[in-house]
């Protein structure tokens, strides 16, 4: 049986392939495809260039900088909406003229997907709910490219905003890819003012006035010279008596992005500091009493 189907299909191949006219057609709606696409690939790249174009050069000047008081996480953003749109209205022309060269009327698809459409609608509903949570995260300016975000136990950077998913890497270089209909709460960490804070500790036998004094010192001196630092430091005081130590607690308000560079600034600052003014920071010791000693 199996025999026979194969030398079946073995003389319609044959047949085919003595027919130069329909090889012809065929070959020729195969070198239509691959040209549509090639033609639909240039175009996505050509005007994504020109998208770029215009908004580095209706935004921003020579040396990259804002040309007006803009959100430029929010612009960016907004340049990866465009160029997702584009990309896929190039696709949806290119599919048409597809099916075009297979005679297929556009016009007798469209009344077809009216009888269709409710299947259609179950199947889409998903990517619609992506594009339509995706429009509205834009607008309500929930979150930028470039912010540091958390959506569902993922943090990271937004590297991309698309119409259907937004590209988020992660601080270990991880690129983590989340249907827009599916995001549910986001903690957007880098708006406002963030907090940096530093515990220091000293040891019980330093004189813990002198020890905040020596601190508030630093922390003029840190405000002075740092612009990323918004508010403080401030010495808030003891927060919590150790076993070994008396800690004292810092705090500080930076621009977004910055708090973590704050803080490791102002340890290496109030180490210096206690140094300098022979302050100890204390280290776990352990005393051994001899029983037999009276």
């Amino acid at each position: 049986m199996s025999v026979g189907v194969e030398k079946g299909w073995a003389s319609e191949a044959l047949d085919f392939l003595k027919n130069p006219e329909q090889l012809s057609v065929y070959i020729s709606r195969l070198a239509n495809i691959i040209i549509i696409l090639l033609i639909a690939r240039i175009a996505i790249r050509i005007l994504q260039s020109l998208i770029n174009k215009f908004f580095e050069t209706r935004f921003f000047n020579a040396n990259q900088e804002a040309k007006f008081k803009i959100d430029v996480p929010r612009l960016e953003t907004l340049k990866g909406l465009t160029k997702s749109l584009v990309k896929y209205t190039i696709y949806f022309i290119a599919f048409t003229a597809i099916l075009d060269s297979f005679g297929v009327e556009i016009g007798a698809l469209i009344a077809a997907a009216g009888i269709g459409g409710l299947a259609l609608g179950f199947g889409a509903q998903n990517l619609v709910r992506d594009i339509i949570t995706g429009f509205f995260i834009l607008f309500e300016d929930q979150f930028g490219v470039g912010n540091y975000v958390e959506i569902d136990g993922v943090g990271g950077i937004v590297e991309e905003m698309a119409l259907r998913v937004t590209k988020i890497r992660g601080f270990n270089g991880d690129l983590y890819i989340i249907p827009n209909g599916e995001i549910k709460k986001v903690t957007n960490r880098s708006t406002g003012k963030m907090r940096a804070w530093v515990d220091i500790s000293i040891a019980y036998e330093e004189d813990i006035d002198n020890a905040i004094k020596v601190l508030e010192e630093a922390s003029e001196e840190l405000r002075n010279n740092n612009p990323q630092i918004l508010e403080g430091p401030i010495v808030l005081g003891v927060t919590n008596l150790g076993n070994s130590d008396v800690v004292i607690s810092v705090m500080a308000k930076t621009v977004p992005m910055e708090q973590w560079a704050t803080e490791r600034l102002m340890r290496k600052t109030f180490k210096q500091a206690f140094d300098k003014e022979g302050i100890e920071i204390p280290y776990p010791r352990r005393v051994v009493i001899n029983g037999d000693s009276k």
